[in-house]
């Protein structure tokens, strides 16, 4: 059986399975006795990647069948700092998970999107989790927290996704919320404000915010960057979820 590389971003790890991405995603998603159910976001890993910080060749080698024949599912490798020892060019497709297993994969970009009007909302999943609003595109605000921070504080590498914000983008203090699921949407609109009326281009949000957060606000898609590159993993528009993975979408809006 193959043995394939995964980055987890929830929780950050690197992983050796025997599992597809999708077996995977299901593994990894639903539960088991060491881990409880909820939704996954992983990449795989070009299987011939090597980095002297991970014992990527320990891994496989421990990742072998079971007794009966059935594959191995998880030898984890690494748990710590990963992402900034990957190269991303070894990074392929990045997979969303739902806590009920349904698993969507997104092709990956190298290139920036075009930046749309009004203000930002970004979700940093590694290596930390806060929750910033920023009026800088994804691009542009990669740019800040990874290439040329404006403060003493700087990651070698990140990874983070854009999430909606409605009507707030424009008009953060009389736009109609509508179905945003944010908690403490006074503080948020509060931080939108802020954007508009100070000399800051970005404001953290929540700086212990949860790993995890609702698919259906995703805006854009997924980015991984670092000093030197920025992948782009879009994500497809709700129309073509609803043609395409209708069982992914309508089981990421239970």
């Amino acid at each position: 059986m193959a043995v394939h590389l995964y980055f987890s971003m929830i929780p950050e790890a690197l992983i050796a399975s025997m599992l597809s991405p999708e077996e995977f995603g299901v593994y990894y998603a639903t539960g088991t006795k060491k881990k409880s159910r909820g939704q996954a976001i992983f990449v795989e890993v070009d299987p011939s990647f090597r980095h002297e910080y991970f014992q990527v060749d320990e891994g496989i080698r421990r990742c072998v069948p079971h007794e009966d024949g059935s594959p191995k599912r998880s030898i984890y490798i690494s748990v710590y700092r990963v992402l900034e020892h990957l190269d991303l060019k070894a990074l392929q497709k990045l997979y969303l998970a739902t806590s009920d297993g349904r698993v969507l994969g997104l092709d990956p970009k190298w290139e920036c999107p075009a930046d749309t009007l009004g203000l930002h909302l970004y979700k940093e999943l590694v290596p930390v989790t806060p929750l910033v609003v920023s009026s800088l595109g994804p691009c542009a605000f990669h740019d800040l927290i990874g290439k040329n921070p404006s403060t003493l504080l700087t990651l070698p590498a990140v990874a983070f996704v854009e999430l909606q914000l409605g009507e707030l983008a424009l008009d953060p203090e009389f736009g109609a919320v509508g179905n945003l699921p944010y908690s403490n949407i006074d503080h948020l609109r509060e931080c939108l404000l802020d954007l508009k009326t100070k000399t800051v281009n970005s404001k953290m949000v929540d700086r212990a915010n949860p790993a995890t957060f609702p698919y259906r606000t995703i805006k854009g898609g997924f980015y991984v960057g670092n000093y030197e590159d920025l992948i782009w993993f879009p994500m497809p528009s709700q129309d073509e979820l609803r043609a395409n993975h209708y069982a992914w979408w309508r089981s990421a809006n239970m």
